[in-house]
């Protein structure tokens, strides 16, 4: 069970800890793992979480589940995953910031509140967002200002998949798969009452944050009921930055940069020998600044209802020997936000209806030593889609896509191969102008139809127990997206003009992948090279125009095919150093290097938006029940950029942390405390879009301090 930890008014930090405490005190039951997930709680997965007695540090199993559906021992494809004590003290404002500093992985950065992951320079409706391996419909894709909707202080566990996964999850992971994982929906018996509670304060924002989550549930041996409750929320104001200059005029604060936001949610499930089945019901809201324009609020909510389980069949049934589980997941989502002017009128009004539902069937093994293992999957979506108001680019439309994948594995010593296909069928409606539009932009009402396919080979080798290679090749193809077909009109966010083309074929890319890993006890280094080919990469390029609106002039882009080539390399290795340099003390050492180079292959000119070299270098020491990290993070000159951008100056930051595990009564308990940008340097995110970059540098120094309770 992992913490949730956000929040939101003072009052309700404190009650929240006293409730906890509470609690915790009538808890009749030893209390489970603090970092227990959906993962965790699989019989069938290999993860484990052992509770952290006090004076130690919390260890979970490395098992990547999200690109790992047969549940093998060595994944093909280069991943990195955060959960336990290491997500706590990573977790930042925004998803983007949180994983940003992941090899291969940065973030979009429009400001505190609004950051999408990057991997390994793609972005947009290239990276995949998906909740507990659902869909997660927002608008976050559409704008750099839009907000993706998941509080990163409220998940268990964070997945990442580097590279093309648009095998098992569609097009829109021709560049990666970013999944977020809680136990709203639980898949293993919680008797009694188990739980956890946070509050958190400080940083760059002086954040208000808490949280309480409680498990639990009724029944005997592998049978029962579980349940689930959480309940956050954050309050942040305006981020500090060392000084910095913006409109010609000096600041130490990013404008209009202040959120607040709260949510919670309720699940429970039937759990048996062979699965689970459950549902759960979600509520989020987040209303925050928009720093490219000084005067506008951001009105958000998600509400979202979803239903998952799993049947395993047990060896030696009748239906054992065709199949070996069914698994589901389903979800549907009501997204609405709205931007409302400081004349407190809304000026336009996002919203998005969506559905998604993902069956998988996990065939018996194969084969006279039965080292052939696979599956067969479908997957259907369905997107509602409306804009309306002064700021309303695109028109309203649908889009519908259903979609058939198979998955086989065949493993023998130490190989393993994976091959896979994937077929899809979507289907983009648009609504055109309204009969009483007074400036008709979008057209008449039309329906475009795309059938990507996708193919992947894959194979890992062991050459010794300590080392082992891995190689993916694979050709995926995206359909285009609503925006990219019918966008026109001005984009503030981006401070253009943006104009689509019906006219768009697929987005068709092969890559490959290599990755080598050296891996004794729990020391390890790995690397990772690949090259990414764009037959046709949808691009938003200048067109040399110019469009007046009001007096205001902006540039055109053209959402146009071009071909384009990104490649790039991930290092990363994690030591831990003789026991004899300080008696009683730990020390490990882990360091990351990685980087990406991408062009327009018509042009020469480079890609947008494009992370630069990057390293980080960071000492653990661990002592008794304290742990204290220093890390220092790098960032090289960005001077590849397109015609219309401008170079990003390089950075280096010191990150400074110290915890410590305690006893609360019979209860176990993580203080920490942090301290960011120890020497205050100004920097600023070379994967910012032009607009908001030098409006919003990255946080100045700051002290962010919590506790944790686990009971």
């Amino acid at each position: 069970m992992s913490t949730a930890s956000v929040f939101a008014p003072r009052p309700l930090a404190l009650g929240t800890a006293l409730l906890c405490l509470t609690l915790s005190s009538q808890a009749q039951t030893a209390s489970t793992a603090p970092s227990q997930t959906a993962a965790t709680a699989d019989p069938a997965a290999a993860l484990t979480a052992a509770p952290s007695a006090a004076g130690s540090t919390e260890h979970l199993g490395r098992v990547q589940l999200t690109g790992n559906p047969l549940r093998s021992q060595q994944l093909t494809q280069a991943n990195s995953a955060l959960s336990g004590d290491e997500l706590s003290l990573r977790r930042a404002s925004s998803l983007g910031e949180t994983l940003d500093g992941l090899p291969g992985v940065a973030a979009s950065y429009f400001g505190p509140n609004s950051n999408r992951p990057t991997i390994r320079g793609l972005d947009g409706d290239r990276v995949r967002m998906l909740s507990n391996s659902g869909a997660s419909v927002d608008a976050s894709s559409l704008s750099f200002d839009h907000a993706v909707p998941t509080d990163p202080l409220v998940i268990d566990r964070v997945e990442v998949l580097r590279g093309a996964a648009a095998l098992l999850y569609g097009g829109n992971a021709i560049g990666g798969v970013v999944n977020t994982l809680d136990n709203r929906i639980p898949k293993a018996m919680q008797p009694g009452l188990s739980g956890a509670a946070e509050v958190r304060f400080g940083g760059p924002a002086q954040e208000r944050n808490g949280a309480v989550v409680l498990d639990g549930g009724v029944g005997s041996g592998s049978q029962g009921w579980a349940w689930h409750a959480d309940l956050a929320g954050r309050r942040a104001s305006n981020q500090s930055a060392p000084r910095f200059t913006a409109d010609g005029e000096s600041a130490t604060e990013v404008r209009n940069s202040a959120a607040r936001s709260h949510g919670g949610a309720v699940g429970g499930s039937y759990i048996f020998a062979q699965g689970y089945a459950g549902l759960s019901l979600e509520d989020y809201h987040n209303d925050y600044g928009v720093t490219v324009e000084p005067d506008v609020q951001i009105q958000m909510q998600r509400q979202r209802a979803a239903t998952a389980g799993e049947w395993r069949f047990a060896p030696g049934s009748g239906a054992a020997e065709l199949l070996r589980r069914v698994s589901w997941n389903a979800s549907s989502s009501r997204y609405q936000h709205q931007e409302v002017e400081g004349s407190g009128e809304v000026g336009t009004v996002f919203k998005n209806r969506g559905k998604d539902l993902r069956l998988e069937l996990e065939h018996a093994p194969l084969g006279p030593s039965a080292a052939v293992k696979g599956m067969l999957g479908l997957q259907m979506e369905r997107s509602d889609f409306s804009a309306i108001g002064a700021e309303a680019l695109v028109p309203s439309s649908q889009t519908r896509s259903s979609a058939v994948f198979l998955l086989e594995q065949y493993a023998a010593g130490p190989l393993t191969l994976e091959a896979g296909a994937r077929a899809e069928s979507v289907r983009v409606n648009s609504a055109g102008d309204a009969a009483d539009a007074e400036e008709p932009r979008f057209g008449a009402a039309s329906s475009l139809r795309f059938k990507p396919r996708s193919l992947s080979l894959s194979g890992s080798y062991r050459l010794s127990e300590a080392f082992s290679l891995n190689a993916q090749v694979n050709s995926s193809q995206r359909a285009p997206m609503f925006y990219e077909l019918h966008a026109q009109g001005v984009h503030v966010a981006s401070g253009a003009y943006e104009r689509g083309d019906v006219n768009l074929g697929l987005e068709r890319a092969k890559g490959v992948d290599f990755g080598l890993e050296w891996k004794q006890a729990e020391n390890f280094v790995r690397l990772n090279l690949y090259r990414t080919r764009f037959a046709s990469y949808i691009a938003l390029d200048a067109t040399g125009e110019e469009f007046e609106d009001e007096g205001e002039r902006f540039p055109v882009y053209a959402f146009k095919s071009v071909s384009a080539v990104l490649t790039g390399f991930e290092l990363e290795g994690h030591w831990h150093l003789p026991a004899q340099l300080l008696p009683g003390t730990q020390f490990a050492v882990s360091a990351t290097l990685d980087g990406v180079r991408g062009h327009n292959r018509q042009t020469g000119e480079p890609l947008p938006r494009l992370a630069p070299l990057r390293a980080s270098l960071a000492l653990d020491a661990n002592q008794g029940p304290w742990t204290a990290r220093a890390e220092w993070r790098l960032s090289a000159r960005q001077n590849r950029v397109p015609a219309l951008d401008h170079a990003t100056a390089g950075y280096g930051v010191l990150k400074l942390s110290l915890s410590r595990q305690l006893r609360i009564g019979n209860n176990e308990a993580l203080w920490y405390l942090k301290l960011d940008n120890v020497g205050n340097q100004l920097a600023y995110s070379a994967s910012s879009v032009a607009t908001i970059r030098e409006l919003s540098p990255l946080p100045g120094r700051s002290l962010h301090t919590g506790l944790q309770l686990r009971f």
